[in-house]
């Protein structure tokens, strides 16, 4: 009997466990952007961009504060929150999307798995399908997502001031690397 009950309970246990392990979260996801322009490279590094990963179904989301940007120099950093980003008026930009091959990632086994990611992604508060291929890296530390996904500005609406159309490039590089742990 004694046994049973044991068996009962080591298995109960073991299922809210391995369903707590179905969520993956992160407060310091990190995102990245590059812009290559014929005068000067732009270059900012956000480092507590939210994310959450379910691994059942694939959802992924990332959320992240516009004002988190960091850049090297301090103008820059003004002009994007100002000028570009209107980051006031639209202070958040967020990914909702899904890992489109989830089925291929094993979350019990440790590798790396190519993965494609497809969602919206909302930038000012304009709102784009975009679609690209990344990893997930599975070890004993959690779960590891990366991405990279070229804007176009003009889809979402940032506009460049024609003093400056030559400084600033048309795509920027968006490149999100993020460790995320079992959410509880």
């Amino acid at each position: 009997m004694r046994n049973k009950l044991f068996l009962a309970i080591s298995f109960i246990l073991m299922t809210v466990f391995a369903q707590a392990q179905d969520k993956f979260f992160t407060k310091s996801g990190k995102i990245n952007f590059y812009s290559v322009a014929p005068l000067e490279d732009i270059e900012a590094k956000h480092k507590s961009a939210v994310a959450v990963l379910d691994t059942k179904n694939g959802t992924l989301q990332f959320s992240a504060l516009i004002k988190g940007f960091e850049f090297e120099n301090e103008e820059m950093q003004q002009h994007f929150n100002e000028d570009y980003m209107e980051s006031d008026k639209f202070p958040k930009s967020e990914f909702k999307g899904q890992v489109v091959n989830n089925a291929a990632v094993n979350y019990q086994k440790p590798g790396t798995y190519p993965i494609q990611v497809k969602g919206a992604l909302t930038i000012r508060g304009v709102t784009k399908e975009v679609q690209t291929p990344g990893t997930i890296k599975v070890d004993g530390d959690g779960v590891k997502a990366a991405a990279t996904f070229n804007v176009q500005v003009a889809d979402y609406n940032i506009k460049i001031p024609s003093l400056v159309k030559d400084k600033v490039a048309k795509t920027v590089k968006i490149t999100v690397d993020t460790k995320l742990d079992p959410l509880n």
